[in-house]
């Protein structure tokens, strides 16, 4: 228990509340171009179809691997000699985001929304380029041990941004009936990342970068030195196949968890009072003990906690199923999923960091976060085909019984020492 009590104070490093500074930085923008700017679009008169389009600015999320090596590489003239690689690039996207959610502020959706949708294009752009950086900047300022807690730390002011960005924006639309002061609220709460980025130390590069002098062959050398790097490794391709396989069944249940609701019955303000509110305090609690985990447990031993969990909490939404419209229960379902659900992210980010050679952090990780979604996306847009064949009962088993590839993956690489981490990281 001591030894417990003592892994708290990790959260207390200064390294950490950088990284939820941070962590609130990236998150505020992403909910400005997605539900929070849907409210406006459809205040401004626009048929569903036109708000339909705006989905676009989810590609560059999906995409920012392809430019991550640019980023991981060629430091930002002028600023990256002053504040080094990742910070330089940090400022610039910052900067960036004020103009560019300045710009969203003074577009006119009901006029010109071609315009609205370019700038809203420019924010999720700049947006997905800081969060490689973040995510650069979060590995290389951490040990492997110290992974779980950074990410609960960066997630838990991800969240915060999130929060602040939607609830938060529509209340101050309610309050001032201007959703343009609004956006520009938004715009100056980026000022957090900007003045945490000015305080905050770069982190270190590895000794050994002997990467060439010549910008293109730098650049080339960013671009193919990751993937290099990545399928040299023993059993790299069953890693791969681990890292798309540990969060599907979770993936696949959240996707559906709204939906049931509705269809048992339960009221908006009971589903936003359980399943958003308490499921949110539930979720970053569950980042916070997943970090600590990873401290105590190691990784793998934090993987298969939180792997263990998730499979079960899917049960939990299948007894929900089962039982119909009682609160009680929900806030049971709600508490376990996504308590289990953050306690699996947090060990499944450390590993993820934990795998990067922090001679190409920013490119490796966007690559692993990409082909860790790819599966749960294609997957999740079939979901309610599923749901219509299985029933929800059933439903909920098969998404039980899809997190098990993922653990049996699990066990086969740690049994043969080949997850990935250097041995003294690899507490079984």
């Amino acid at each position: 228990m001591t030894s417990w009590i003592r892994s708290l104070g990790v959260y207390a490093d200064r390294r950490m509340v950088v990284l939820a500074f941070l962590g609130f930085a990236s998150g505020l923008p992403l909910l400005l171009v997605y539900s929070t700017l849907t409210f406006w679009l459809l205040e401004e008169g626009l048929d569903i179809e036109s708000v339909g389009l705006f989905a676009a600015t989810a590609l560059p999320y999906s995409l920012k691997f392809l430019w991550a090596p640019i980023v991981d590489r060629l430091p930002v003239p002028g600023l990256g000699a002053i504040f080094g690689l990742r910070r330089g690039w940090l400022l610039l996207l910052q900067i960036g985001l004020i103009g560019a959610i300045g710009l969203l502020a003074m577009s006119q959706p009901g006029g010109a929304p071609l315009m609205c949708a370019l700038a809203a294009l420019l924010v999720a752009f700049l947006s997905a380029s800081q969060d490689v950086v973040v995510d650069a900047y979060r590995i290389e300022s951490l040990e492997d041990e110290e992974q779980g807690a950074g990410a609960a730390s960066a997630v838990f002011g991800y969240r915060m941004g999130m929060l602040v960005a939607s609830a938060g924006a529509l209340h101050i639309a309610q309050w001032s009936g201007d959703w343009q002061l609004t956006y520009f609220a938004m715009s100056l709460l980026m000022l957090v990342g900007v003045i945490t980025t000015l305080v905050c130390a770069e982190p270190k590069r590895p000794e050994d970068d002997d990467t060439p002098e010549d910008t293109a062959a730098h650049f080339k050398e960013g671009v193919i030195g990751p993937f290099k790097n990545f399928a040299g490794r023993p059993g790299w391709l069953l890693i791969a196949c681990f890292v798309v396989l540990y969060k599907l069944g979770d993936a696949l249940a959240n996707t559906m968890v709204n939906p049931l609701l509705a269809d048992l019955g339960f009221s908006n303000t009971v589903i936003a009072n359980i399943a958003q509110t308490w499921g949110l305090g539930a979720s970053i609690i569950g980042v916070f003990v997943g970090g600590l985990l990873v401290r105590q447990l190691g990784i793998v031993g934090a993987l298969w906690v939180g792997g263990v969990l998730q499979m079960a909490s899917n049960l939990m939404l299948t007894l929900q199923a089962s039982i119909g419209q009682d609160a009680q229960l929900l806030t049971a379902t709600i508490g376990v999923q996504n308590l289990s659900g953050g306690l699996g992210t947090a060990a499944f980010v450390a590993y993820l960091s934990a795998l990067c050679h922090k001679k190409y952090t920013a490119t490796q990780y966007a690559v692993l976060t990409a082909i860790a979604t790819a599966l749960q996306t294609a997957s999740s847009t079939g979901a309610g085909y599923a749901v219509a064949s299985l029933g929800w009962g059933n439903y909920f088993i098969a998404t039980t019984v899809a997190a098990l590839p993922g653990l049996l993956l699990l066990y086969w690489l740690a049994k043969h020492e080949l997850v990935g981490l250097d041995r003294n990281d690899r507490h079984q």
